[in-house]
């Protein structure tokens, strides 16, 4: 939780907000950068550089995508993070998937930067503290801060208010205090829990690309994004890398109702029709007859012979059969198996020690008095796909806490205009 006493509430250490303001104090009530330093596996993703249409970008925030289309990212887009950081001394690297880590490939760089524009420009980071109330009279806002160290309340009158609590639930209450409306957050960005002790076995084997299509027993309607393609992983207790974290982020809401049950129906050869599929293993039985189904398979499909082991024994093929002895029918059922498996999804898991939520803040309510009220993005129903999105809104949203310095006699300041509540204008 981020306040000030002086001109300008103003700063949290996730992001980069002390470029233009002086005189700034910060209370805190956790350690600064936590979330970046485990961010990226802590390499801290900072954006991502593939992604430089606008409307391409826009499409990877599940709840956002609608406000960010158009020249929202013009100022702010993924050029002008890899910029700043460069500028600021922060050597950057674009992977092959886009993302963008430190040269160091740790998340260290980023907050060390961070940290020291924070002291360059004097501002002051005071953790122990807690916001216990706020409210607005008189174009001013009144908080009363409870300090933990010395058992003490202080009260303190600001001009503008920063809310930048993460998914606190304290930061929720602030906002309920000043008469926003909330979204019940819920976890968006976590891995699958499934039901097959066998797959579990297979913990650590990755799949360069996947097809992967999530079915939710209370969502009939067919939605695009519930069906992505990326790279996969199988862990110790389900299923998890990019292609499932994006299934995740969409589905955010539809699986917290559902309990997190549902299906994920997964096509490991994405690139080949069926019919392909059924071809090259009628050729790899005729080439390889003498051999057994354990030994020898086809490397077209790229697989590792562990998971082809897995695969045999769900269609019910002993590994000992010579490729000779295999029916067509059991070729069918292979291949059919290969594009279109399915693995009961019983939970979710955590990723990594990473947390992202889908939900918030829901609108715009004007109902103070010509102060100026500024929400941070994930107090907001906003939230990014992996992959460097949602670092990447950070930034946005510290941007336009910036550029759209509001003025008291601007009134009813309309959600869109404030880049999906960025920036709120009361009234």
């Amino acid at each position: 939780m981020s306040v000030t006493s002086t001109r300008f509430i103003a700063f949290s250490s996730k992001a980069v907000l002390c470029t233009s303001l002086k005189n700034k104090s910060t209370a805190t009530t956790i350690p600064v950068a936590q979330k970046v330093r485990v961010s990226g596996g802590g390499r801290c993703n900072v954006t991502n550089g593939h992604c430089l249409d606008n409307m391409i970008l826009a499409e990877n925030y599940p709840r956002g995508h609608k406000e960010f289309r158009g020249s929202f990212f013009n100022m702010h887009g993924p050029v002008d993070t890899m910029t700043w950081f460069s500028d600021h001394g922060v050597e950057l690297k674009v992977e092959d998937d886009g993302r963008v880590f430190p040269i160091s490939n740790s998340s260290s760089s980023i907050i060390d930067c961070l940290v020291s524009e924070t002291r360059r420009t004097g501002v002051s980071l005071q953790t122990g503290k807690v916001v216990r109330t706020v409210s607005a009279a008189g174009g001013k806002f009144h908080l009363s801060i409870e300090n933990n160290k010395v058992r003490s309340v202080e009260h303190i009158e600001a001009d503008y208010l920063l809310i930048a609590s993460g998914n606190s639930r304290q930061g929720y209450s602030l906002a309920s205090q000043l008469g926003h409306s909330i979204v019940d957050p819920v976890p968006s960005l976590f891995t699958f829990k499934t039901d097959d002790s066998q797959l579990t076995e297979l913990s650590g084997v990755t799949f360069p690309k996947v097809e992967a299509k999530l079915r939710l027993e209370n969502v009939q309607r067919d939605m695009q994004q519930f069906t992505q393609i990326g790279p996969m992983l199988v862990t110790h207790w389900g299923l998890s890398g990019p292609v499932i974290l994006r299934l995740s982020a969409w589905g955010a809401r539809d699986l917290f109702s559902s309990g997190y049950k549902g299906t994920v129906t997964v096509d490991f050869v994405p690139d080949l029709h069926v019919e392909d599929v059924k071809s090259i293993l009628t050729q790899h039985k005729n080439q390889f007859a003498k051999q057994k189904l354990s030994n020898s398979y086809p490397s077209k499909f790229g697989l590792v012979k562990r998971f082809w082991h897995y695969m045999l024994g769900r269609q019910g093929t002993f590994g000992d059969t010579l490729w000779a002895s295999v029916p067509n029918n059991s070729l069918i059922s292979i291949a059919s198996l290969l594009k279109q498996c399915n693995f009961g999804v019983t939970g979710k898991g955590q990723f990594k020690d990473e947390f992202v939520t889908a939900g918030d803040l829901a609108e715009h309510n004007g109902k103070q008095n010509a102060v100026k009220f500024i929400l941070r993005r994930e107090v907001l129903n906003v939230d990014g796909v992996t992959g460097g999105f949602n670092f990447q809104r950070e930034r946005v949203s510290v941007d336009e806490c910036i550029v759209l310095k509001p003025e008291a006699d601007r009134q009813h300041q309309l959600w869109e205009e404030a880049a999906n509540g960025h920036v709120y204008l009361t009234s």
